[in-house]
């Protein structure tokens, strides 16, 4: 089962460079469904090897100047201080609810990549305004849930970010998605702190499913040129409604009353 969580782990990567963002979003599924851990460690062991792929894909980026530093400094440590808030507040939650709401997080992205392919090649022109700055407070609000998201149920949150960059940040495509890796990267790590001293890291698996990953993204980052964005981003997007629709229907005691609370209903009823 290792060998298959490894070949997966670099379709992550894969879909990383294809896409952007959005393979992320599967590593805490492979932990849990593939290699069988507990759902609360594989949202911690999920974080380095999400941060880490998205550093190495921030660097591609850096290097074609696609990345908006100032963007990233204010957007980044906002979403910093809600990543490390969502993963102290992890603790109140049970596993299943986490993965559940993860499974919800799936079919949003889902959404946003099934519109995102519709639109046409002139929305990912650069923008007119040159002031990154101007819509700032209006980035802050997103920062701050896509931060709560990654230190909740372990996802980059790429979906969001991206979209957001460019609407209001008024970024290019290519600018937002450079900039959104980074961001990733930089919530990452302050998840992952949340998570320090809860439970033992399998330091092996984590270092050899990164390693997969970052393999994966270097090939997709290649790749992209020569794989149409719209047929890939749908053909995933059913697929995240798909896995998405299996972890709910796994985890759907976690929404049932418990036993107690049952027994009081049919005595009030």
């Amino acid at each position: 089962m290792l060998i298959l969580g490894y070949s997966l782990a670099a379709l992550i990567g894969l879909s990383l460079g294809l896409m952007g963002g959005g393979g992320s979003i599967l590593t805490v599924p492979i932990f849990v469904y593939v290699l069988g851990y507990d759902p609360k460690l594989a949202i911690a062991m999920s974080l380095p090897v999400v941060g880490i792929t998205s550093l190495v894909g921030a660097a591609g980026h850096w290097r074609a100047g696609n990345i908006d530093l100032k963007i990233a400094a204010i957007f980044g440590v906002v979403a910093m201080g809600g990543a490390y808030l969502g993963a102290r507040l992890a603790v109140l939650a049970t596993g299943a609810f986490q993965l559940s709401l993860l499974a919800a997080v799936m079919v949003v992205a889902a959404v946003s990549m099934f519109r995102s392919a519709r639109l046409p090649a002139v929305r990912h022109i650069e923008a007119a305004s040159p002031d990154t700055l101007a819509n700032l407070r209006l980035l802050l609000p997103v920062a701050v849930c896509v931060g709560l998201l990654t230190g909740f149920v372990g996802v980059g949150g790429g979906f969001l970010v991206v979209p957001a960059l460019v609407v209001l940040g008024r970024e290019s495509m290519k600018r937002a998605v450079g900039t959104s890796l980074l961001v990733i990267s930089m919530n990452c790590a302050s998840g992952f702190i949340g998570y320090l001293g809860r439970s033992e890291i399998p330091w092996a698996v984590v270092a050899g499913f990164t390693t997969m990953a970052v393999a994966g993204i270097l090939v997709g980052t290649y790749l992209v040129r020569f794989v149409s964005q719209r047929a890939l981003k749908q053909a995933f997007a059913v697929f995240l409604i798909a896995m998405g629709t299996f972890i709910l229907v796994k985890n759907r005691a976690a929404f049932r009353p418990t036993r107690p609370e049952r027994a009081r209903e049919v005595r009030s009823g």
